[in-house]
C-alpha cells in the first residue's frame, strides 16, 4: 500500500508522513488578517490545507485542525482609523466575510479558529519566558527577540546571517542588539488599542501570536504546520527560534511541528498580484461572476507548491473540465455507485499520496471517464465510485449533476413556456418542417436555453 509522502520545507526534502500521535493528526494554518477582502492567494492556502485535512480523514481516525485569525496589527489599525470605526468592528466584519467565501469554494471551517486578541495572556506568558531564559530583551518599550541566542535559526528558510537580515522585513532600529532582532511586544500609545504588560501597555508582534496560539490550541510538538510560502521567512522562522527557545529546545526545531507545509504563489495573466498593478482578484468579487467549485477547480489544477498563473483561460478550462465530469455523473445516474466493495483504484491513490499531485488525479479522472462508453454496468458502477469518492477529497462534484448542468432551471422563461416550445419544435420535426424546428432551437437557445434529443426524449438546461 502507498503511502503519504509531503514535502517538508524544514528538511527540503519529500517524506513519508509519520503523525507525532496516530490517534490525533494536528495541524495549524497561519490563517488571514481580517482588515480586507481576501484574495485569490488567500484562498490557495485554504484550499490546499482544506484538500491536506480531507485526505488526512481518510486515513486517520481524528485530526485537529486549527487556523487562526489575525485580529490586530498595524494595517488593522489603519484600516479601521480610516473607516471610523472600532478595530474589532472591522475584524469580525472581515473575519465573517472571509469565512462566508471560503465556504463558497467549498472550504470547511476549522476545527479551531483561534483569534489573536483572545490569546493575549499567551502571548505576554511566552514573552515573559523568553526574556528570562535570555532569548529576549526590553529596552525603550519594547520587547525583542535576540536572533542570535538561537544558533539553528534560519534552518527552515536556508538564509545565510546576510539573507537574513536583508530578508527580516524588520526595521533596523538603533537600539536593537542585532540587526536581525524582532518584536515580541511594542509600545500602543493613546488611542490606539492594547493591553496592560510587564513592559506597559501595548501589543504583540505578529510573529508572538502564531506561536502562542498553536501551542494553545494544540500542544507541542504538533504535526504540520503550513502556509504560504511567502511566510517561511520571516514569519515560520520566527515562530520556531520563538517556540523551540522558550521550551528550551535550541537544537531542536522539530520540537514545535514535525512537518512544514508550504503553498505555491498565484499570479495573474503572468505577473505577481500588487495593488500597483490593479490586479488583484478578490474572492468576494470572483464567486458572482464564477461558480466556486469552478474556482476551486483552478486553483487545485496545478500541483499546491508551484506558483499558478491564474487567466480567464485557465478558469474557462477548469470549468469545462467540471461540466465534462458532471456530466458523466449524469450520465451514470441511474447506476449504483456503491453495490459492489469498490476502492479507490492505485494510480488515485498514487496520486493523492505523493504530495497530494492534484495535476496526476484530475488526469486520472479525465482517463475513467473516457472508459464510459465502452464500459459494462460493473465498471460504470466503479467509474461513477471513483468520481464521486475523489471528489469528496478534492472538494469537487459536490452538487446535484442535473442541477449543475443547468436542467430544468431558466432565469428568461418559465417553464411551461420551454415545455410548449419544445412541444411545437417536435410537432415540426414530425411534420418534417426543420426551418420552424430550427427557428425554436434557436429562440429557445437566444433565451438561455440548450435542447437535447435523446432516446429517451427532449430535455433542456440553461446554458
Amino acid at each position: 500500500m502507498s503511502k503519504l509522502k509531503i514535502q517538508n520545507t524544514l528538511e527540503n526534502t519529500k517524506e513519508e508522513f509519520i503523525p507525532v500521535d496516530p490517534s490525533n493528526v494536528r495541524i495549524y494554518a497561519c490563517g488571514p488578517t481580517v482588515y480586507d477582502y481576501a484574495h485569490i492567494g488567500n484562498a490557495r492556502m485554504a484550499v490546499v490545507n482544506d484538500l491536506l485535512v480531507r485526505l488526512l480523514r481518510t486515513l486517520f481516525p481524528k485530526v485537529t485542525y486549527v487556523s487562526n485569525i489575525t485580529d490586530i496589527d498595524d494595517k488593522i489599525i489603519e484600516a479601521a482609523q480610516t473607516a471610523d470605526i472600532p478595530f474589532q468592528e472591522l475584524t469580525l466584519k472581515f473575519e465573517a466575510i472571509y469565512n462566508e467565501d471560503m465556504a463558497a469554494l467549498g472550504v470547511h471551517r476549522p476545527d479551531v479558529q483561534p483569534r489573536a486578541t483572545d490569546h493575549i495572556a499567551e502571548m505576554i506568558a511566552l514573552t515573559k519566558t523568553l526574556v528570562k531564559l535570555g532569548h529576549a530583551y526590553e529596552i525603550k518599550g519594547h520587547v525583542l527577540f535576540h536572533v542570535p541566542s538561537f544558533e539553528k535559526y534560519g534552518c527552515l528558510s536556508g538564509r545565510n546571517r546576510d539573507e537574513q537580515i536583508a530578508g527580516s522585513r524588520v526595521e533596523v532600529a538603533p537600539f536593537k542588539k542585532d540587526p536581525a532582532d524582532f518584536i515580541l511586544w511594542k509600545p500602543s500609545p493613546d488611542p490606539l488599542p492594547g493591553w496592560d504588560s510587564p513592559w506597559g501597555f501595548g501589543r504583540p508582534g505578529w510573529h508572538l501570536e502564531c506561536s502562542a496560539m498553536s501551542e494553545k490550541t494544540l500542544g507541542l510538538p504538533f504535526d504540520i504546520h503550513s502556509g504560504g510560502m511567502d511566510l517561511i521567512f520571516p514569519h515560520h522562522e520566527n515562530e520556531i527560534a520563538q517556540t523551540c527557545s522558550a521550551h528550551k529546545k535550541i537544537n531542536n526545531p522539530k520540537y514545535f511541528a514535525k512537518y512544514w507545509f508550504h503553498n505555491g504563489f498565484v499570479n495573474v495573466e503572468g505577473e505577481k498580484m500588487s495593488k500597483s498593478i490593479g490586479n488583484i482578484r478578490l474572492v468576494h468579487e470572483m464567486i458572482k461572476e464564477y461558480k466556486g467549485e469552478v474556482l476551486r477547480m483552478t486553483l487545485l489544477s496545478a500541483h499546491y507548491r508551484q506558483p499558478l498563473n491564474w487567466t480567464k483561460g485557465i478558469i474557462k478550462q477548469n470549468s469545462t473540465m467540471l461540466d465534462r465530469l458532471y456530466r458523466t455523473l449524469k450520465d451514470l445516474e441511474h447506476i449504483d455507485a456503491y453495490t459492489n466493495n469498490h476502492a479507490l483504484p492505485q494510480n488515485i491513490l498514487e496520486g493523492f499520496y505523493d504530495d497530494l499531485n492534484t495535476p496526476k488525479v484530475i488526469a486520472e479522472l479525465n482517463i475513467l471517464t473516457n472508459k464510459v462508453s465502452k464500459a459494462d454496468e460493473e465498471e460504470k458502477s466503479l467509474i461513477k465510485y471513483c468520481l464521486l469518492e475523489t471528489g469528496k477529497i478534492l472538494g469537487i462534484l459536490q452538487q446535484a449533476p442535473r442541477e449543475w448542468l443547468g436542467y430544468g432551471q431558466s432565469k428568461n422563461l418559465d417553464e411551461v413556456t420551454i415545455e410548449n416550445l419544445i412541444k411545437e419544435r417536435n410537432e415540426a420535426r414530425r411534420k418534417k418542417n426543420f426551418e420552424m424546428a430550427d427557428s425554436i432551437r434557436k429562440k429557445l437557445k437566444e433565451s438561455g436555453i440548450e435542447i437535447e434529443d435523446t432516446s429517451n426524449g427532449t430535455t433542456w438546461r440553461s446554458n
